[in-house]
């Protein structure tokens, strides 16, 4: 039988072949690197595709399709200004990192990966 998304998801994280998505929050969050997952799994050969998609926008439309919810990061900002710019090209780098979570995806708990049904 075929893997379910949340399935290759896991197995993915799982993986230590990919640099463009892991686990976050100690296990309870998948985080992905936007432009290294556009290149590394979605610019991958037909017969070395993992999902039937070259698109973003596909995958995160599964994510949300299987319960998970996006996480936003908030930083708190510096009042010197070397700082502020300092951590504000950090913001910026760090943006092109997505966090999703959901409750029944969680490294801690693979039994629950069961639970991650497609709406």
């Amino acid at each position: 039988l075929p893997l379910s998304f949340p399935q290759k998801l896991w197995k993915m994280l799982e993986s230590d072949q990919f640099q463009s998505i892991w686990w976050s929050e100690g296990g309870k969050c998948v985080a992905i690197n936007k432009d290294l997952f556009k290149v590394e799994v979605l610019g991958r050969g037909f017969c070395q595709r993992i999902f039937n998609t070259r698109h973003i926008k596909s995958v995160i439309r599964q994510l949300n399709l299987y319960g998970f919810t996006k996480m936003q990061r908030d930083f708190q900002r510096s009042a010197s200004l070397p700082e502020f710019l300092s951590e504000e090209t950090a913001a910026s780098a760090h943006s092109q990192i997505l966090y999703y979570y959901n409750p029944s995806f969680n490294r801690a708990h693979p039994w629950l990966l069961g639970m991650c049904k497609r709406r």
